[in-house]
């Protein structure tokens, strides 16, 4: 089977656009709540007397599941989103949020993603431009302050990591990062190269994470459970010895097929083998991404 077709076939269910309630919420400081599906990136809810202010939006269609679990929060309407890089799975809800008012924020690059049309070969997936409602209206070239709902929260470019618009918030006052996509708890991640991304930026990206991070710092990935900085560390540890397993493969010559015979993921595949990017994907993606 083709690469292309193989991934295809892996990702139809992370694409689903499924209707039923199944965000699970989880605390993680007063105010701060992640919301977790199974359909679409996870997403990061403040909530206080000001007003919500989300990251990240999950799949389209979905704006009514995640207004419903805001509004057993505080009853408070989405004013503030921030994007955390242009892929649908994150901004899918963009438009619906827009429409009733919300102030979209991203990286100059989202825009310009978002108000073309983008194509993933990765995953044969097009994104058509948004309408205007759905696109942000406050962009950034580096990073930007937001001072909301009693917290100082700096929102910083991460570039070329998992593609070329990423950002991440820290919320300073509470001590909680949210990361986007440039973690995947518990699972190899997908590097969008195509439009990008890359191994170097987002091994660089996870390390500016660690830099502000401390052992009492809560980090919400764009996938998977939320995290602590040892666990941050250990993740990004993992990527970097696979890089250097498969770098090694490299230089000694060794084509795809030995590489994969050789099974640079192996110590790592039971605790990171089961996502929508199987230890064989990942090896294929890397071997040709770092050869280039």
């Amino acid at each position: 089977m083709k690469l292309l077709t193989l991934l295809a076939l892996l990702f139809i269910p992370f694409a689903a656009h499924a209707q039923e309630n199944d965000l699970e919420i989880v605390k993680v400081r007063d105010g701060i709540h992640m919301l977790i599906s199974p359909n679409g990136g996870n997403v990061t809810a403040s909530v206080g007397e000001e007003g919500t202010f989300i990251v990240d939006d999950n799949l389209e269609g979905r704006d009514q599941i995640i207004t419903d679990a805001i509004k057993g929060l505080n009853g408070q309407d989405v004013k503030f989103i921030l994007n955390t890089h242009y892929h649908f799975d994150h901004t899918g809800t963009n438009e619906a949020f827009g429409e009733k008012g919300a102030i979209i924020v991203a990286h100059d690059n989202v825009r310009e993603r978002l108000s073309t049309r983008q194509f993933i070969s990765f995953f044969k997936k097009e994104m058509p431009p948004l309408e205007k409602s759905g696109l942000p209206v406050v962009t950034f070239a580096q990073g930007l302050n937001l001072h909301y709902n009693g917290d100082d929260v700096q929102i910083i470019h991460l570039p070329n990591a998992h593609t070329d618009g990423d950002s991440a918030a820290f919320f300073k006052n509470q001590n909680v990062i949210v990361a986007g996509d440039v973690i995947f708890n518990g699972m190899y991640p997908f590097i969008d190269a195509e439009h990008g991304g890359s191994l170097k930026g987002l091994l660089a990206a996870q390390e500016a994470l660690l830099k502000l991070a401390d052992d009492n710092t809560a980090i919400i990935p764009g996938h998977g459970p939320l995290m602590n900085k040892a666990d941050l560390q250990a993740y990004h540890d993992a990527l970097a010895t696979i890089a250097g397993n498969i770098k090694t493969a490299i230089m000694d010559g060794k084509t795809l097929e030995e590489t994969l015979a050789a099974k640079p993921t192996a110590a790592y595949d039971e605790k990171m083998g089961g996502g929508f990017i199987t230890p064989e994907v990942f090896v294929s993606f890397l071997h040709g991404h770092l050869k280039q």
